[in-house]
């Protein structure tokens, strides 16, 4: 995107000729002047003044979603909530919780409140090459002078507006559990949200009201209303596939070892494969693709040499019956359910992280059963079948498995699956496995298999983790072995161990952070406390979605009262009066998910959810993770990690208003957007009208259809849609 800027104001030229003393004026003479000047700054006030907020946008309807009632309040007492995993059988009770000190930020461009050890990385500096098409913000007229937005300070808020949540610290040394961001989470409705301010994170509440000023800050627009934009492509290396923060300096056949992201923002559009078309409806995309979405040289020569996919005509296809392990993929998932019948598929078992992201038939064959499994593509995969899992519509994201943790909670996922994956787990002392002990559920299953790998071999980097072999298999259908390791529920295994290595993680290294976190070599314990999250198993599956564990506390109520809200906003709006066609809607990404409330509207239809809760925000992801939805952190002054065009419809609740002025260039997070949905999607956008207004004239600039926009007071909602326009 290119930037041209309007002539600047011209000086007024210098006044020539002597000074002369003047008499003084008389007292008449001086009211006169008075009243004439302030006649002139009236005219010229009302000449420039802003339109008012009754200015209504294109294709703007006259009602909209009134018969949707505004939920009963919250309550606002504060409850803590500890990200904190273990199987203790115990009924939970709620405690206080004291708030600690948080540290400061890293200086640059945003702050990562749930970031740790952000400027380390396995990649140089200088191997962090500008992807992008620099793109800065213009404007092309004269600019007015507009009035700047008051809010209060960052730290100031009001004492009812406080929400306890777990926040993990920015200190690459993990000392100490920050205080959860002060702010309460109102459930949305297009009624007048008042904003509570949003914390750096560089102190602790009770200091921050001592220190606020009393004077108000006021802040710039974060988007320009009269900037004008140009667009361009992102250039010839970075083809039709291009991920920002994981290929190399734009170009597909390097990437990263671990995500790094480039130093601008990147402002530059990722073509469109010259063949493009929508997919299939749901459930015929799983079954078929169009291979022109997803094409490219390195997946030509897999097709050859693999009968669980095959390229025919316009199409690839994946037969039902093949799979990796020969009997196909639903004789592996009943093998399994024979050898550890406890795992109750879809019932006891609700959320599956699947490591090195294949043919995705496991998952598939357990969406059958109602468990959603996350197919987990390692940045290693030049192949991209992350991707094609993504255009199938199974849930996928792209990640590694290198120095870094991933960007899940402590104690997510009720089982791990390996398949054949290649990863070898006893390398560098077992650390990777201390990744997934963290990250999966205390009680949680793992399982491993393979066709050629000797399975006894991790078996003793899992007994210094103290996990449990409950059953071994080698199957001779599938021609393959399978393994199911268990993590432990308590501590109690934890403390009989002869041998300390590795030794207990201190309890300064968090295992509540998650965003550019290294990995340390030590042993995460299970909850011990009957307030901690996870002291108990998750009510079966879908009762768990509207079961809120009493260690939620006072959060019970403000997770009941989101569910019910955007219940009632889905079925009374969006499924029927936003103008979209939800039977071509399946991948789906809530934006700024709070309690998963949006998500949870969905569940019964035919769609998945990536739930995403922004770094910034207070920790409600393992609340998400509870209910038995699926999501991940993330950034959004970065790109996200996903193959362009992987979502059908993005879901943008506030978003924007909440960045303030963490990101250097907002307008990337729209080229963001471009980016991850695919031709033919849909946007919804809930926000304040000063951002909508601009964001507008953005999206437009894109080419992308204003389909209904709708406005209240001050807050509006648009539906948009994506074309197939590039410059």
């Amino acid at each position: 995107m290119t930037v041209a800027r309007g002539p600047p104001g011209r000086p007024s030229s210098a006044l020539l000729g002597c000074w002369r003393r003047r008499p003084p004026l008389g007292f008449g003479a001086k009211v006169g002047i008075a009243i004439a000047l302030g006649l002139s700054f009236a005219i010229i006030w009302t000449s420039v003044s802003p339109t008012s907020s009754s200015q209504q946008i294109s294709t703007e309807r006259s009602s909209f979603a009134a018969e949707v009632a505004a939920p009963p309040t919250a309550s606002h007492n504060r409850t803590s909530s500890s990200a904190d995993g273990g199987h203790a059988h115990r009924k939970p009770r709620p405690v206080p919780h004291s708030h600690k000190k948080r540290h400061p930020a890293p200086s640059g461009s945003h702050a990562h409140p749930r970031r740790a050890n952000a400027t380390a990385s396995p990649d140089a500096a200088a191997a962090k090459a500008d992807h992008s098409e620099p793109a800065p913000i213009t404007d092309t007229e004269p600019k007015e002078k507009e009035p700047e937005q008051e809010q209060e300070p960052d730290m100031e808020m009001e004492p009812e507006q406080e929400a306890e949540l777990p926040m993990p610290e920015e200190s690459g040394d993990n000392s100490g559990k920050a205080p959860a961001e002060g702010e309460e989470e109102k459930p949305p409705q297009l009624e007048l949200e008042e904003e509570p301010g949003e914390g750096d994170g560089d102190e602790d509440f009770e200091g921050a009201k001592k220190k606020a000023p009393s004077k108000k800050r006021k802040l710039p627009p974060l988007f320009s209303s009269s900037a004008h934009y140009h667009w361009k492509h992102c250039g010839a290396k970075s083809g039709y596939h291009y991920i920002p923060c994981v290929d190399f300096d734009g170009d597909g056949s390097q990437r990263h070892h671990e995500r790094s992201c480039p130093r601008s923002p990147v402002t530059c559009l990722v073509s469109l494969p010259k063949d493009y078309k929508q997919p299939a409806p749901w459930p015929e995309r799983k079954d078929k693709v169009w291979y022109g979405n997803v094409a490219h040289p390195r997946l030509s020569n897999y097709v050859k040499g693999h009968n669980w996919l095959n390229h025919s005509g316009d199409y690839l296809m994946f037969p039902p019956d093949e799979w990796e392990f020969k009997g196909g993929a639903r004789h592996y998932v009943e093998s399994i359910d024979e050898m550890a019948p406890d795992i109750d598929w879809g019932k006891n078992i609700r959320i599956i992280l699947d490591i090195g992201c294949k043919s995705a038939g496991f998952g598939i064959a357990l969406l059958e059963k109602d468990v959603i499994t996350l197919s987990l593509g390692l940045t290693n995969d030049q192949t991209d079948l992350a991707q094609v899992a993504l255009e199938r519509g199974i849930p996928a994201t792209v990640g590694s498995l290198g120095s870094r943790r991933l960007p899940f909670p402590s104690g997510a996922f009720d089982a791990i699956h390996c398949g054949e994956c290649n990863i070898p787990w006893h390398s560098n002392g077992g650390k990777l496995l201390l990744e997934i002990n963290r990250i999966l559920r205390p009680g949680g299953y793992f399982i491993i298999s393979s066709k050629s790998a000797d399975l006894e071999r991790i078996s003793a980097s899992m007994t210094a983790l103290c996990w449990n072999a409950i059953s071994y298999s080698s199957d001779d259908v599938s021609e393959v072995g399978v393994k199911i390791f268990q993590r432990p529920a308590t501590n109690e295994e934890y403390d009989l161990r002869a041998k300390k290595d590795p030794p207990f993680c201190k309890e300064e290294q968090n295992k509540a952070n998650a965003w550019y976190t290294h990995i340390k070599h030590c042993l995460h314990k299970a909850p011990v406390g009957i307030e901690e999250r996870g002291s108990d198993w998750p009510e079966e599956w879908p009762k768990r979605l509207e079961s809120y564990p009493e260690w939620l506390g006072d959060l019970q109520t403000r997770v009941a009262t989101d569910h019910n809200h955007w219940k009632a906003v889905v079925e009374k709006s969006y499924l029927d009066g936003l103008g979209i066609d939800w039977s071509n809607i399946r991948n789906v990404m809530d934006m700024r998910a709070v309690y998963g409330g949006f998500a949870a509207a969905l569940a019964s239809k035919k769609v998945w959810v990536m739930n995403v809760v922004p770094v910034h925000a207070a920790d409600t992801l393992p609340i998400i993770y509870e209910r038995g939805l699926v999501g991940i952190y993330h950034d959004w002054c970065e790109p996200f990690s996903t193959y362009p065009r992987s979502y059908d419809l993005l879901h943008a609740d506030h978003l924007f208003s909440r960045l303030k002025i963490r990101c250097r260039q907002p307008v990337a997070i729209v080229v963001e957007m471009d980016r991850i949905l695919r031709p033919g999607g849909w946007a919804i956008i809930r926000d304040k009208l000063e951002i909508l207004d601009p964001l507008e004239t953005i999206l437009k600039s894109l080419h992308w259809e204003i389909i209904m926009t709708f406005r209240k007071d001050k807050e509006g909602i648009m539906s948009v849609k994506k074309t197939t326009w590039r410059p």
